[in-house]
């Protein structure tokens, strides 16, 4: 029997044809790089850290490959996520919305059992209705879209987001010519890594002298971590390399934009899951097919809530309207920086706590919501780390030094602001400083007005939020699609009566077996005599339907 392992391409693909990929579309260097009709776009993405590498001024290891990018492509400096941690930022990522406007803030929302929280079940957050993942719009498109691997969007993937999401996904399994949306993960530098790579070798000097922040502990329990962030940062850049290397044997070095970032700041501790910069200022270097503005620096103000749309304008397609973000190059993208970044920290694991951030090019503005709570918060799977329990050990022993002990403290200011310029690690809050009345009104301001108008659902408990996205506790489940043959039956009309949900088909033979991929239905599908036609509907946060089969 034969396995269908890829479906057929898109109609829209076929009709573009082959040569039609690789022609030039923009020539004005005014209006950006130079791209071909429909560029490869890859990302390559490194968990858990922040900008400590040689393009962005840290040069404890060398970074061959990542150095090697920002030679040829831009570094955005100013880039953050909207939350301090994965599952939320990629949600953000995923749907070009904050998390905190469409339920999906909470660390994390599926597993829930894993951490005992009482009274919640656990539960997909539900966008509205006509959100679709970045990878669809790929899709639909005629793009070949791989993620290898993670998901992990607070949320099941939509059937129809990828033509593959698993360990072996990758632009090869693509049809010849076709166009390639890849992400590559890369876990080595994940906070978990500290502790799992320890029995490991370093791959720097066993010895190596690095940057302790004020508030780790400078002891060589902290020091020896700070030496595995960089000894996973080596490995990591290694990785990126052969990724790299791949893209050369394929020839399509010039013809693919490849964005490196990382999904949030760093794994240390006061680093990953706080609003500090720490925890949302992170790496991007972007390098175009063209050497596009090839080892500058670019300094506006970035979002991950600006990804999708960036990446849709790349490729020629024009990102949807009801996404937060706006593209900061491409066809669509738009001639106003951002003024502000946002972030929002909330439940992570079994503990609740609400924090939320607004940053200018100099100042973050912080409220806490919970300013009865203390700052840090005791995480059992932090706790694994040595240099937080190190840390702990000296809060006991009464040994921490004044900026270590600020983490400790048993409350919170409500308001603090910080001159991220003048103090990178904001540990002094100038917030009660009249001299900083007017900046402190102005963010105050802002932060409002953003909240209000996403719809901030932070503000809910999560009972009720969950209530309203799963009523009485129950997941939505998607309508099964609805068949109509044309009335001399070779055509086969879908439709689902859930709002939003999208459909996939399958267009099988005898012997073939049902495979893994679902085509995007767009139009009517022709259906030859000796085929069936399988179909499944999905719209995010909902159960997919059952599968229909048609017979022709």
């Amino acid at each position: 029997m034969n396995t269908i392992k890829a479906l057929t391409l898109p109609l829209l693909v076929l009709a573009l044809g082959q040569c039609s990929y690789l022609t030039p579309t923009q020539t004005d260097s005014q209006k950006g790089p130079i791209l071909p009709r429909t560029p490869n776009i890859l990302w390559l993405v490194a968990e858990d850290l922040s900008p400590i590498i040689p393009p962005f001024g840290d040069n404890t290891v060398a970074t061959p490959n990542l150095t090697r990018l920002a030679n040829e492509g831009i570094r955005y400096t100013q880039v953050f996520s909207s939350s301090g941690v994965c599952a939320p930022s990629r949600a953000a990522i995923a749907t070009g919305m904050y998390q905190n406007r469409i339920g999906a803030q909470h660390m994390r929302t599926t597993n829930i059992a894993d951490f005992g929280v009482e009274g919640i079940i656990p539960y997909e957050a539900v966008p509205p209705s006509y959100v679709k993942m970045h990878s669809q719009y790929f899709r639909e498109a005629g793009y070949y879209t791989s993620n290898n691997a993670k998901e992990d969007y607070q949320f099941r993937k939509s059937v129809t987001a990828w033509d593959e999401s698993s360990n072996t996904a990758h632009w090869r399994n693509r049809a010849e010519g076709q166009p390639f949306f890849s992400i590559f993960n890369f876990g080595i530098t994940h906070e978990s890594q500290i502790w799992r790579q320890a029995e490991n070798p370093l791959l720097v000097d066993e010895n190596l002298a690095v940057p302790v922040p004020p508030y780790l502990a400078d002891t060589e329990i902290g020091r020896q971590d700070i030496r595995r962030v960089y000894s996973n940062i080596v490995a990591m850049d290694r990785q990126v390399g052969e990724i790299l290397d791949q893209l050369e044997e394929d020839g399509l070095m010039d013809s693919t934009i490849i964005f490196w970032y990382t999904d949030h700041g760093g794994p240390l501790p006061r680093q990953k899951r706080l609003l500090y910069d720490s925890g949302m200022h992170l790496p991007l270097i972007i390098r175009f097919p063209d050497q596009y503005r090839a080892g500058e620096t670019d300094e506006q103000l970035i979002s991950f809530v600006d990804f999708k749309s960036t990446i849709l304008s790349l490729a020629g397609i024009e990102p949807p309207d009801y996404v937060d973000g706006r593209a900061f190059v491409g066809e669509y993208a738009t001639t106003a920086a951002r003024d502000y970044v946002h972030g929002a920290a909330d439940r992570f694991d079994s503990k609740y706590d609400m924090i939320r951030a607004v940053r200018d090019d100099r100042f973050k503005y912080l409220r806490n919501f919970n300013p009865e709570k203390p700052y840090y918060v005791p995480l059992p799977y932090r706790e694994q780390m040595p240099a937080m329990q190190e840390l702990l050990r000296m809060r006991d022993a009464g040994e921490l030094s004044p900026a270590q002990a600020q983490w400790f403290r048993t409350s919170k200011e409500r308001e603090e602001l910080f001159d991220v310029l003048n103090d990178p690690y904001e540990l002094n809050n100038i917030a009660a400083d009249p001299a900083y009345t007017g900046k402190l009104a102005e963010l105050r301001k802002e932060m409002d007005s953003w909240m209000s108008f996403i719809d901030d659902k932070g503000l809910m408990p999560e009972v009720e939020l969950i209530e309203s996205m799963w009523p009485n506790g129950v997941q939505p489940a998607t309508l099964a699609p609805i068949a109509k043959k044309s009335s001399n039956g070779g055509l086969i009309t879908l439709h689902s009566g859930t709002e939003g949900a999208s459909i996939g088909f399958q267009l099988l033979s005898e012997g073939d077996e049902v495979g893994t991929t679902w085509q995007i239905y767009l139009n009517p599908v022709s259906v030859k005599a000796d085929q069936r036609l399988l179909a499944i509907a999905h719209r995010i946060g909902f159960i997919p339907s059952p599968t229909i089969t048609v017979e022709n």
